[in-house]
Parts: C-alpha cells; sequence; structure tokens
C-alpha cells in the first residue's frame, strides 16, 4: 500500500511542463497536506507528475498508486491541476467549497491508500466557468484587503468543480484580476458589455460621445491594446458590439443611423468581423465567442446578424434560470434563448445563479428557483448541443454555493435534483444532518410569487428596489405612478402599485415564515457548534433575510393605505415599524461575518438592505411633516403628555423637539403596534 502523510514529497518529471498553473496546483496539494497529518518523522510516497502519450485528451488525467509511488499522467496544464485537486479531494478529503463554507477539516497522521488506477471522464462542456460579476461584497472583504487571497480562493474553488474559464470580474477588476486566474491554470474569457476584454471607452475618452461611426480608430485600437494584453493567455475572445455599460448602443444614438433592426444588425455583424480580423493578427488558432444577449438575441434570431461559424454563440437565462430574453425594464419579451439543436455552429450559455436587476433578482440570496428546475433547463441545452461553453454568473461565491455546486455536477456528468443535492450538500458540509437537507429542500418553494411563469420568484431585491421606488415617488410626487415599477403593475396608481407589492408580500409571507421557523429549530439542533454556526451564517441567515424584508414590505403597503387614507399617525408608525424589519435583516448579515468572514457583508450595496430601511425613515418624515403641525408639538402633546396637559397651552412644550426615531417609539407603544404583527394589520 502507498504510505500518503506529511512528508509525501511531490515531483515534477523533466518532461512535464513546469507552468505557473502547475506550480500553483502542487503548491495548493502541500498545503492540503499540511491541513490533514499531524507532523511526524514517518517518510511517506512520492507524488510525480509525468507527462503522458498514451491517449489521454486534453484536461483529461490519469492518477495510478503503487506501493512506493503516486504518479500523476497528463498532456496539459489542466490536467495536472485536475490530477492534484483530485488527490486533495478523494485522499484527503478537501471538499470544492472547503474555504466558502467552512469545512471541518479531520487531522490524521497518515492515509494508506491501495494500488488503483484512475482515469478522468471528460466532461459534459467543454469551456466551463464562473463569471464574478457585480462582486461588489469583496471589495470591502476583509480577508481580502490586499487584493488578491480572496479572489485566489474564488479561483481555487472553481477548479475544484471542474471549471476551466472565468470572467475574472466586473470592468476594472477583471483586467486587474486577469493575470492571476491565467497564473492558476484558467482560460479567460470577457463581459458582453467589454469585447475582447478591453478598456472602456467612456473612460478612455471621457469627453467624447461613444460613437462607433464617429471614432471608429479609437475603438479599434482599444480593442487591439486589449489583445496585445492578452494574446500569451489562454483566452476564449468575446466579439460583440452591445454598447458601453450593459445597455444597447442605439438607446444613445442621436443620429437615427440605427433607427431600424436591420442597421443595427449591419453594425454588430461588420464590427464582430473586424475584431476576429484584429486578434488573428496576433494569436493563431483563436477561439471565438459572442453573447446573444437581451435584445441581441432579438435581432440574431431574425437574421440581421451574420457570424462565422467558428464563432461560439452564447445564449442567456433571462436571469432567473430560464432560457428566455430576460426582462429589461418594463418590457419581458420572453423570447426562446435556449440553444438551437439545428444550428451546426458551437453553442453555449451564460447562466445565473446570482443576477441584479433593480427588480426582483437575487444577489445576496440563493436563486429563488430550485434545483429541479435548473437542472431541467441545463440537461435541455445539453440535449439541445449547447456543451461548447458555460459562463455562470456566480457574484460573490458564499451567498450562491449550493447552486454553484449544483451546477458543477451537471457539467461533471452528474445527474442532480433537489432530493439529491439537499443531502450530498448536507452530507457534505454539515455532518449529514437530515433537517439541514430539509431546510435546503424546502427554500425555493417558500419563496415569493409575483407572476404566471414557473421562473417568476422573488429574490430579495423584490423587497428593496420596490419599496424605495415607491418611497422615491411618495416624497417626489405622489400624484404619479412609479414608472420604473411598471413591468409588474402596468398603468396601475401608485396606490395600486403599493398594494400589489404588499398584496404578494402578503401571500407569501406565512411560507416564509415556516422556512425560517423550521431553520430556526434545524440550529437549535445542531449540536456542533461549527456546523450550527455554518448554518446559521448561509440558509438560516438567507431564511430570516426573506422573511425580515417581506415583513417589512407588507407594513410599508399597510403605511402607504394609511397615508392614503390621511391617518398619518399610523402611516407614520407603520413606516418606522417597517424600517425595523429592514434594519433588523441588515445587522442579521453584520452578525454572520465570524472568522474571515470579518466584513463580508459590509459592502452590501446592490440589495443595500440598510438603504432601504434610511428611505423607510425618511418616508416617515416626511409623513409627520403631513400629519403633525409646523411646529412640531402636536404628535408631541397627544403621546407623551398626561392627558390632563395636553389642552393646557402655557408652555408650548417642556423638552426638546423629538426626532422620528424618539418620538416613533412612543407613538408605537401608544398604538400598540409592534413590528411583528404584520399579518394582522
Amino acid at each position: 500500500m502507498f504510505l500518503f502523510n506529511g512528508n509525501t514529497q511531490i515531483d515534477i518529471a523533466a518532461s512535464v511542463r513546469r507552468t505557473k498553473g502547475v506550480e500553483n496546483a502542487v503548491a495548493i496539494l502541500k498545503r492540503d497536506q499540511q491541513k490533514v497529518f499531524y507532523r511526524t518523522d514517518e517518510a511517506g510516497g512520492r507524488i510525480v507528475l509525468r507527462q503522458s502519450d498514451d491517449g489521454l485528451t486534453d484536461e483529461q488525467y490519469r492518477v495510478t498508486v503503487r506501493t512506493d509511488v503516486m504518479e500523476i499522467w497528463a498532456r496539459d496544464e489542466l490536467g495536472f491541476i485536475y490530477g492534484l485537486l483530485h488527490i486533495s479531494e478523494n485522499h484527503l478529503g478537501i471538499l470544492p467549497f472547503w474555504f466558502w463554507m467552512d469545512q471541518k477539516i479531520e487531522k490524521r497522521e497518515r492515509e494508506w491508500l491501495q494500488e488503483t488506477d484512475f482515469v478522468s471522464e471528460k466532461r459534459a462542456v467543454r469551456f466551463r466557468g464562473w463569471f464574478y460579476n457585480d462582486e461588489v461584497l469583496l471589495l470591502k472583504w476583509k480577508f481580502n484587503q490586499n487584493g488578491e487571497e480572496g479572489w485566489r480562493m474564488a479561483f481555487e474553488a472553481l477548479l475544484r468543480c471542474g471549471g476551466n474559464i472565468t470572467i475574472p470580474g466586473t470592468d476594472k477588476m477583471s483586467i486587474k484580476n486577469r493575470q492571476l486566474a491565467s497564473d492558476m491554470g484558467l482560460w479567460i474569457t470577457h463581459h458582453h458589455a467589454e469585447p475582447l476584454g478591453a478598456g472602456m471607452f467612456v473612460r478612455a475618452y471621457p469627453e467624447l460621445s461613444p460613437n462607433y461611426l464617429q471614432y471608429q480608430e479609437k475603438f479599434l485600437k482599444l480593442w487591439e491594446e486589449g489583445v496585445t494584453a492578452q494574446k500569451d493567455k489562454k483566452v476564449v475572445w468575446n466579439v460583440g458590439f452591445r454598447g458601453q455599460g450593459d445597455a444597447p448602443f442605439w438607446e444613445f444614438d442621436t443620429t437615427g443611423a440605427f433607427d431600424t433592426p436591420q442597421k443595427r444588425g449591419r453594425l454588430i455583424s461588420d464590427i464582430i468581423k473586424t475584431q476576429c480580423d484584429l486578434v488573428r493578427r496576433q494569436v493563431e488558432h483563436p477561439i471565438f465567442c459572442t453573447n446573444l444577449y437581451g435584445e441581441i438575441i432579438e435581432l440574431y434570431e431574425k437574421g440581421y446578424i451574420e457570424l462565422a461559424d467558428d464563432i461560439i454563440r452564447v445564449r442567456a437565462d433571462n436571469g432567473y434560470g430560464k432560457m428566455v430574453s430576460r426582462r429589461r425594464e418594463n418590457h419581458a419579451g420572453r423570447a426562446a434563448a435556449m440553444p438551437n439543436p439545428n444550428d451546426s455552429s458551437m453553442q453555449g450559455i451564460y447562466y445565473h445563479v446570482s443576477f441584479y436587476d433593480l427588480q426582483a433578482a437575487n444577489h445576496i440570496t440563493m436563486l429563488p428557483n430550485s434545483v429541479d428546475f435548473v437542472s431541467g433547463e441545463l440537461q435541455e441545452v445539453l440535449k439541445n448541443r449547447g456543451d461548447a461553453l458555460w459562463v455562470i454568473n456566480c457574484s460573490n461565491v458564499r451567498p450562491h454555493v449550493y447552486y454553484l455546486d449544483a451546477v458543477a455536477k451537471i457539467w461533471n456528468n452528474r445527474a442532480v435534483g433537489d432530493e439529491i443535492q439537499s443531502g450530498e450538500f448536507a452530507g457534505d458540509y454539515f455532518g449529514g444532518y437530515d433537517t439541514v437537507a430539509a431546510c435546503f429542500l424546502k427554500y425555493a418553494d417558500a419563496m415569493l410569487s409575483y407572476g404566471p411563469h414557473d421562473d417568476e420568484h422573488a429574490g430579495e431585491q423584490f423587497y428593496t428596489e420596490n419599496v424605495r421606488l415607491l418611497a422615491h415617488q411618495i416624497i417626489a410626487d405622489r400624484t404619479k405612478n412609479c414608472d420604473a415599477m411598471r413591468w409588474l403593475s402596468a398603468d396601475a396608481s401608485l396606490a395600486q402599485q403599493a398594494e400589489k407589492l404588499r398584496g404578494i408580500c402578503a401571500a407569501g409571507l406565512s411560507g416564509l415564515q415556516a422556512l425560517q421557523r423550521q431553520c430556526q429549530k434545524t440550529a437549535e439542533g445542531i449540536r456542533e457548534p461549527q456546523w450550527r454556526l455554518l448554518f446559521e451564517a448561509t440558509i438560516g441567515l438567507q431564511s430570516y433575510l426573506h422573511m425580515e424584508c417581506a415583513k417589512g414590505t407588507v407594513l410599508f403597503g399597510s403605511g402607504c393605505e394609511a397615508l392614503w387614507e390621511k391617518d398619518y399617525e399610523r402611516s407614520f408608525v407603520l413606516f418606522g415599524n417597517a424600517a425595523l424589519c429592514f434594519e433588523r435583516a441588515r445587522q442579521k448579515m453584520r452578525d454572520a461575518e465570524y472568522g474571515v468572514w470579518d466584513s463580508f457583508y459590509l459592502n452590501d450595496c446592490f440589495a443595500d438592505v440598510g438603504h432601504t430601511a434610511f428611505m423607510l425613515r425618511k418616508l416617515m418624515g416626511y409623513v409627520r411633516e403631513l400629519g403633525d403641525n409646523g411646529r412640531h408639538d402636536a404628535w408631541y402633546r397627544k403621546y407623551c403628555l398626561p392627558r390632563e396637559d395636553q389642552g393646557v397651552f402655557l408652555q408650548l412644550v417642556f423638552d426638546q423637539h423629538m426626532d422620528d426615531e424618539e418620538l416613533f417609539l412612543v407613538m408605537r407603544e401608544r398604538l400598540h403596534m409592534d413590528a411583528d404583527e404584520t399579518c394582522s394589520l
């Protein structure tokens, strides 16, 4: 038998190319040995990396275990990386999300391994990886203060999941991180708004309008510089021209040059050809992809965009896991985005387990649709030949590990659904507690439904974004409705918009409360402190966020109703109670920042639960001005003075004027309006 312990040496044969990616994977395995094995004087066996020429394909590896040596055979960099990580997981027990899920690693002196031969399978998808998009939580996370360690853990997790490609951040962060990602052995590709990974035109030329026809040479220069900067890396070159930022270019055109779909498609087709030519001048045998995203897929499907056969067509889900075009502002086209089985070209997908749409998506909580639903969509993608490239939007990783793990199983040829995933995930990271699995199993069922389609379930933005939008509209001009909410309520009045939002949350609140009670009971039954802490900081936290934010939204809607009825005192208190719900949710996030997660949620600036509470506090002030008098003594007299003193005006007030919060606490007590009694309002 082979003796594996802390003294096992790892050697690289002379025939193997010692890339940074291979050396990094060797360093990971050595680190894992030290995590697992106690120090000992006992000599261990040797692990040797050897170049293979006996039929293994790219990225494939063979691990042979003999009495005195364990050999990793591969023909390329990623093959050796995966082989080393295979040993880490299968012989040391280090799981793919060991860091992100606080894996409890049991130490031991040694591991005896029987003689075996293992050959890896070909994976279901050629290029498969993550887009660290909307990565705002990583930016102020204390563990990531040096700008590298957090990202190193993020890229390592992707490799451990069998991923091989990444968009390593958004905008400037992507450019900053691509060297580290490349050094770890990953391929690079690009955001659909940043063709060829080039710098943004509006940043390079802030004084100019990003008009391609007017400044063609400047665009070409930026693209060429992008190619030059990456030509020595492994790159799948993203080509296309959607526009500067995450919006189509014709929305900013004032010339009328692109007033028809034919004109828009022709420009995109010409630009893509030009971009491909730029790459071919510097790179041999380049690989290209283009994103058929949002409105672009409609142009492509109608034949207005022409693409060469060697360009991977990347279609996108709508942000909620459904392979249809996304809802943009108030337009929900839901055009089919599933790969076409009759298309002979290479096809792929851009798929979200995290999304940010300023409407109803999830960013700090898990995808609100089930693993069964996700698996069904992705299996259909594979059936329709969408296996050339999968880019999964993972945002900040930790809130989305459960679904990232499920998607990785699919691209690694595993069948997965809710029952399998919940059980395996609980077994891997929570000691196999059935009660933990049951909570993950219940999560998607408890999410609010806001529309007729099977994907239309609400993430946390449904509460935070829409409450803020409505609060702003009330303060700015409550004679008009909120245009940004027409996607949910069409041409309804402002009062009807607030009522619809409240109604959806009220209808689903009991389910969210039941999920939270189940999570609380489960946490109380977890005996091991480490697993309990992890549970409370992951699905326990997320269920609490949904419950409190939904409760706050119901209270907000009730406050609006009281406002319309000019019951200003009741409205004031209801808005204050709503603010407390969102403040409790924010505090719960901060309470989950133990150990390496110190300050992880500090920069919650997308869902921005705290700012939602701020807007509700502002709305309280607005209502007070409507209901109290100009000297701010009427409510003070009514709620703070004894009844026999309220009509005596020899002295106007007996205390300094109360701020909104002080007055709210007194009025809430006198009116007996508890924030936890939303269902009776």
